[in-house]
Order: structure tokens, then sequence, then C-alpha cells
């Protein structure tokens, strides 16, 4: 029997024979759903429990196989997918989707990884409170893919990123051992900082398994407004304002682009976008109030009428329902699939101080102009905590597939030399995987770099926890 037989037989055995897929069409673990990356298993494996992915853990471990973790499977930075070996196990977290407790005293939900970030936002509303982790693939992505690549999302400006909501993890270690960290403490001062340490590792130290994250009191209401905004400048004033006069009850502060707002009313026409025509950027703000509507309303009210005084504000409109709240957030996060719809493009989640940021996009457009006159920006992203999402689109009559082959590494290299000279980072929320690996080698400090690879090399000293990603680590 060869080895590749016995391991294959020892993972049916754990996991069931169902649940080990090996032939057929396993496209949708193996390909990214940008159609960016697509590698070639050698098994897809889907445990039921811990105990099954500690179990299947240590066979590969035996054999010498390298494990890939697997959530929704919708990250940016081709991540999650095997490479083209054909000798990778894809360890797919989708059964694991169990709400194992909610703690309403303790203000803390636990849920295992496989579990939806939507289903798990419904169980936290449908009890009275609030889980503000927020984001375009809620729907689709998990609780352990997003606790990996600590994602951002809409709310960070008031609650922080996935790390900031974690408060416990369990996790199966390199080793095959499993991690009993499924503390509700918010205060735990022993030693090490273990759980940050799994917490954008994206799979690369260990599998976490299940988390224990922070809930909130749901506000008494929230407000959402839309204001046009004549330069990238006037929106970071109106972010100050928002600030000054909104408090911690400001939960959203998103800027919008007019090209990509533009992409929107041409792809999707059922959408109305407003006021967009006549500004460079328009802004979605949400104003989270514990009082009451009345109290947020007369708050956005004088918020903007500060604004248009002041003049970084020309227009703006308040929701007045539940329904155009939503259908303002619908055209931010329809922004992505718009881009997608023009052809391919060239994406980059980037932050940058908040303060530079209007300098960083006039010094950058022009930079990008420079080198490759007509080229298009989709501008837009979270700018309440200085992360954006800075895509280029091809020239207008250009071909889509021809820029991205003949253009991507020198538009790369251009705007994340742009964002790090502005003191940024080239990766804000979408994390490292295999697709920014190179660049980090690049713009991570050696001594940064060199802490890293210790920390792989003492959790993970076989090198089978989804090798080539976030950090590479050479043999020995």
């Amino acid at each position: 029997m060869s080895a590749t037989h016995e391991l294959l037989q020892t993972l049916r055995h754990i996991a069931g024979p169902l649940n080990v897929l090996s032939e057929g069409d396993l496209t949708a673990w193996e390909q990214d759903w940008r159609k960016r990356a697509r590698g070639k298993a050698l098994t897809v494996v889907k445990p039921a429990n811990a105990d099954e992915v500690a179990a299947i853990v240590k066979a590969c471990a035996a054999a010498g196989v390298s494990i890939v973790a697997q959530g929704g499977n919708t990250g940016l930075v081709s991540g999650s997918t095997p490479d083209a070996s054909g000798q990778q196990v894809v360890l797919s977290l989708q059964r694991m989707n169990a709400v194992r407790e909610l703690d309403a005293a303790n203000l803390t939900v636990t849920a295992e990884a496989g579990c939806i970030l939507q289903s798990l936002q419904d169980s936290a509303e449908n009890a009275g409170f609030l889980l503000p982790l927020s984001l375009a693939a809620e729907g689709s992505c998990t609780i352990g893919g997003n606790l990996a690549t600590n994602a951002g999302g809409t709310q960070v400006v008031r609650y922080g990123n996935a790390r900031d909501l974690c408060l416990g993890l369990e996790v199966v270690t390199a080793q095959g051992d499993i991690w009993h960290g499924l503390s509700g403490l918010r205060k735990d001062n022993t030693g090490y900082d273990l759980r940050d340490l799994f917490v954008g590792s994206e799979g690369t130290l260990g599998i976490i398994t299940a988390a224990t994250l922070k809930l909130y009191p749901r506000p008494a209401a929230q407000l959402t407004a839309w204001a046009a905004v004549p330069s990238m400048q006037d929106a970071v004033t109106l972010l100050g304002l928002a600030q000054q006069h909104l408090g911690s009850n400001l939960t959203g502060f998103e800027v919008m682009g007019k090209f990509a707002l533009s992409l929107v009313v041409k792809n999707f026409k059922q959408l109305r976008v407003p006021l967009y025509q006549d500004s460079a950027f328009c802004v979605l703000l949400e104003n989270s109030d514990p009082e009451s509507e009345t109290h947020a309303r007369v708050q956005f009210e004088r918020l903007l009428e500060t604004a248009l005084k002041q003049g970084c504000v020309t227009d703006a409109v308040v929701a007045e329902n539940l329904s155009q709240a939503r259908q303002l957030w619908h055209i931010r996060e329809t922004i992505p699939l718009a881009q997608a719809e023009e052809g391919l493009n060239i994406k980059h989640d980037i932050s940058v101080p908040i303060s530079r940021i209007p300098e960083f996009v006039e010094v950058t457009e022009a930079l990008l102009q420079q080198a490759l006159p007509g080229v298009r920006l989709v501008n837009f992203g979270h700018l309440g905590d200085g992360n954006l999402h800075y895509n280029v689109q091809a020239p207008a009559q250009g071909d889509p597939k021809a820029f991205l082959r003949d253009h991507e590494a020198e538009v790369n290299s251009l705007v994340y030399d742009s964002a790090v000279r502005f003191g940024g980072s080239i990766s804000a929320e979408h994390g490292i995987g295999s697709l920014k690996l190179d660049k980090l080698e690049q713009h991570k400090s050696p001594v940064a770099l060199g802490m890293m690879r210790a920390i792989k090399r003492a959790l993970d000293p076989q090198g089978i926890m989804n090798p080539g990603r976030v950090v590479r680590v050479m043999p020995g």
C-alpha cells in the first residue's frame, strides 16, 4: 500500500468516507472566488469537530503532508487554496458551524470556525445583541477565516478588527494538539498572548476551530447618511467633524470615488446612486445611538449643517427608514461586483495614516497616470480607519486581461511603494496569502521578518501548515 493511499484510508477512518473527497469536481475548494488561483488538492477532508481536526493533523504530520485550512474560501490574496502539486490536504471547516454558547451576562458568543458570519450575526440579533463584524462577504465567509485573516469591514472605526472582537480561541496546533483557549475573560495577564499569534496568521501556525467573541447591546437607533464631498481632504475634514459631533456613536465612515460609483450605475441599473455626478467623492456615515432615533437624527442634522457651512459637504441625505439605509449600504457593497463586471483589475488593500490620505491619493494617481496614461481608479474604502481599496482598472479602450498580464507588477510596485512612503501598509484587512508574499519581504523590516520566521519555525517545525503563505521559511 502506498503512503498516499494509507493516508487517505486514515483520513476516511477519521472523518468518514463521505467527508474525504479525492475525485470529481473539486473546483469549490481548489479555486479562489476571484479565479486568480487554481491548485490541485490531494484530497479535501471535512471534519466534524476539533478532535477530528487534531487526528487529521497528526496523520498528515506523520506522513509529512502539508495542510491548507479553508473556511468560506472568500479570501482575496490566494491564501486558502492548495498549490499545484496535488500533494496538499485541504481541510474544510464548513461542517463545524455550530454556535456553542451565547453568554448574555458576559456579552460573549462562542462559535465553531465554520459558522457563517451572517448566521452568527443573526444569532446575536435574535438574542437582542450586536455582533459588529460586518463585511461584504458575510453571507458566505466564516468566523474561522475572519479571524485567520483578521478581517476588518465597515464598523472598524468603532469596534475594531476581528482581533479586537476576539476574547478566546480553540486551536489545533501543527502537532495535532488542541489548545483549549476559549476564555471569555477580558483580563487574563498570564504570559504571552497566544490568541493574537493565531489571529491573522492565515492558518500558517495552527488551525482555529472555535472562537469566543464580544457582543454589544443593540443600539436604540441606527441612522445612515450619504454626503457628497468635493475632495478627499474634505472627506477627512468631515470625518473629524463626525468624530466631534457623534463620538463613539460613529460606527461607519466609508468613502467612495466618483468613478467607483459610476460603475455601480453602469452595471447595476436597478440601484439609484445619489449625489455622485457632481462630486469627486461621496461618504457614507452610520450613527448608532443608544438613546433614540430622534436623538440620532438631531445629531446628524447638526453635523451636516456644520459640514455644509464649512464647505466640506456640498449636499447630503439622511435615510428615512431602515429600507433606505440598506439600499445605501448595498450601493457601497456592490462596488467590487461592479468593478468585476468592468473586467479584470488590480486590487490593493492599503492603509495610510488618515491625515496623509489626501496627499497619498493625489501623488499616487499622478504617478499612475504618468506611467500608464488613461488608467482608471476605483478608489473606495473604510476612511474612518485609514483603509482604502485602491484598485486600478485598465484604460477605457484597453484589454483588461492584457493590462493585468503586462502591468500588474508595475502597478503593484508603484502603489505599494507610495503607501509605504506615506507611512502606510501594503495590507490593511485582506492579509498576505501568497499574492503579497514577495511584497511583504520587500517592505517589512528584516527584524520583523526574522521574528515572524522564528515564530513559524517554533510552532510549525515541519512546515506543514499552509506553507508558502504569509512568510517564507527556508528548510533547516
